[in-house]
């Protein structure tokens, strides 16, 4: 809370930290618990560079679920053979999809499914009738997954650092940017036969590109079970079809906000900012060249929202911001709908070009915000994890098809729903969020699939200073990178 010169997305919150740099990101964490994650924010470098934030209850405060006897980071990743620097350099180059990964990870290992990795397996040893806390975080470029343990349930407690109601499942899907916390009860000794569980996560892909479709395993062992691992049978979970979207909405439509008296859901029950956004994918022509490798060989692979593909500045834009300097970084026409309606989620548009520019949206201080995220069928409906910085929101309603506004918000929850900081926007479909502009800054809000991000999937949230000295914009640290 208004310490966003520590939020660090390039360009955005600062100027990246330059070779033999440093600066020190600091800020308070507040009313969170759970997992969070850190990451690089400038081009692709978070393929490699990400780590855990593991918030603890308050000392003597109670976790609503029964104590786990340990917690334990999983986090997946990808891992590339080849700089993923030069592949997203040769992509916007040539105009067309940036090659794939050649593996996940969990916990920076690939573990033995691949042909070179089974020495490189992360195993989780578990004792038997103990609970587990496994804190779940996507940090993979570009793949939302669906991830599985072998002959155990699983039960979801917590969101992006937000608790949830808890319920059993045998199969949880996670998007790039989001951490899932879920307790694993280990089977009592004599209901645990000598076995090896695969504990699995492949991907859940929608989009008409090419995609890394591959299975990265890790094992679950119980110490209790001594002898040969080779001799033991080995257990696979059950896992969806790449681009299983029913079991994917019947997943997320569980998660509900805890919502108790010690832990309330203050969802926005008004809304003083209403705005539409169309996701999803476009093209601009080939610059100079007139062929290149995109959607056609005149065209290249861009990504937009409202038709705006975002420009980045060389200017970050919280500094232009605070120092009321803004001419020339960024304009505050991002458009509020759609400039040019269409049947979103049916037959595209005959051109599919976008425009660009850096534009943002401004809000004042503590308004109440309504977006609505429609995904489009332009170069194929697909899945887009939206992420928002700065905020948590609410999800008070999704469905598929185009968003009606005189039907669907009859529908939407406003007791329970899921907080988040990113959510996804159906495949063919559309989902609304709503937050209180209570943090004053700029803050970024972009897809967290790291290739529709570099192609101007992305905008930003200009909010407003409030009229009391705990409602303004902290000053820039000393140390703050300079452009």
């Amino acid at each position: 809370m208004r310490t966003g010169w520590s939020d660090g997305p390039a360009y955005v919150t600062q100027c990246p930290i330059q070779t033999g740099q440093s600066f020190v990101y600091n800020f308070t964490i507040t009313g969170q618990r759970g997992t969070l994650f850190w990451h690089a924010h400038v081009s692709w470098m978070r393929s490699t560079l990400y780590g855990p934030i593991v918030i603890l209850p308050k000392s003597g405060v109670p976790l609503p679920f029964a104590k786990p006897h340990r917690d334990v980071a999983i986090v997946f990743g990808e891992w590339f053979n080849t700089d993923p620097e030069a592949i997203i350099a040769q992509a916007m180059q040539t105009g067309g999809g940036p090659n794939v990964s050649d593996a996940y990870t969990i916990n920076g290992l690939p573990g033995p499914l691949y042909n070179c990795s089974s020495k490189d397996t992360f195993r989780l040893k578990v004792r038997a009738g103990e609970t587990y806390l496994l804190r779940l975080i996507n940090a993979a470029l570009n793949d939302e997954l669906f991830f599985s343990v072998a002959n155990h349930t699983l039960t979801v407690v917590d969101v992006d650092a937000a608790y949830v109601k808890p319920f059993d499942t045998n199969l949880v899907l996670i998007t790039p940017g989001q951490t899932t916390n879920v307790l694993l009860r280990a089977k009592p000794n004599d209901g645990c036969p000598p076995a090896t569980h695969l504990m699995l996560a492949r991907p859940y892909a929608t989009g008409s590109g090419t995609f890394d479709n591959t299975t990265v395993a890790a094992v679950l062992e119980y110490y209790a079970t001594a002898g040969n691992i080779k001799s033991r049978p080995l257990f696979r979970p059950a896992l969806p079809v790449f681009n299983d979207t029913a079991v994917a909405t019947s997943f997320v439509t569980k998660l509900r906000s805890l919502a108790s008296p010690e832990y309330p859901a203050n969802v926005p029950r008004r809304v003083d900012k209403p705005f539409f956004f169309t996701v999803g994918l476009g093209t601009i022509p080939c610059p100079g060249n007139p062929t290149c490798q995109g959607p056609t060989n005149t065209t290249m692979f861009t990504a937009s929202m409202n038709n705006v593909s975002f420009n980045m500045p060389t200017t970050a834009l919280l500094q232009a911001h605070y120092s009321g300097n803004a001419a020339g970084v960024y304009t505050t026409d991002f458009p509020t709908t759609p400039p040019e309606p269409f049947n979103y989620t049916g037959t595209p548009p005959n051109n599919t070009n976008v425009s660009n520019g850096t534009k943002v949206v401004v809000l004042p201080y503590n308004a109440s915000v309504e977006v609505v995220l429609q995904d489009t069928s332009i170069l194929a409906a697909e899945s887009h994890p939206l992420h928002l910085h700065g905020f948590d929101f609410f999800v008070v309603g999704q469905g598929s098809g185009n968003y009606d506004p005189a039907k669907h918000p009859a529908g939407f929850n406003l007791v329970d729903p899921v907080q988040r900081n990113t959510v996804g926007v159906p495949a063919g479909g559309w989902v609304a969020i709503r937050f209180f502009a209570d943090n004053p800054g700029v803050w970024f809000m972009h897809c967290h699939l790291e290739v529709h991000t570099t192609w101007g999937l992305k905008m930003a949230w200009v909010v407003n200073d409030g009229p009391l000295p705990e409602q303004k914009l902290m000053p820039p640290p000393s140390d703050l990178p300079t452009c």
